[in-house]
């Protein structure tokens, strides 16, 4: 499955093209551009699975820093700030990686969206 399966070429390009300068990378703006913050848990679930590079299960920050490049190949590398920062977000037990795809919605989507989508 490709991330084009559950969002569309023209949002991930939209998005990739407002975050291509170094250092511009913000993770809530580029999620809501792409579409990712409506989609459902279950899409979102995909998304986890898909950028989860390594089937660990978790998604670490060699994978966060090669994160744009899932989105699309020819996308700019994340700088280490960048990825730090987007770990940082969702990161609860500070372990440095993802391990839940629950942790990363909630990280990319505004706190009331994650709350109705539990209910």
């Amino acid at each position: 499955m490709s991330l084009t399966s559950i969002l569309s070429a023209e949002a991930i390009d939209k998005a990739l093209k407002e975050c291509q300068a170094p250092e511009s990378f913000d993770h809530k703006k580029f999620f809501q551009s792409c579409g990712l913050s409506s989609k459902t848990a279950q899409e979102v679930k995909e998304v986890f699975r898909i950028l989860d590079d390594d089937n660990s299960g978790y998604i670490e920050e060699a994978e966060f820093k090669f994160f744009l490049q899932r989105f699309k190949p020819d996308a700019r590398i994340l700088t280490d700030k960048e990825a730090k920062s987007l770990i940082s977000a969702a990161d609860n037990d500070s372990d440095g990686k993802i391990g839940s795809f629950c942790a990363i919605f909630y990280a990319l989507c505004d706190l009331l969206v994650y709350r109705i989508m539990l209910l």
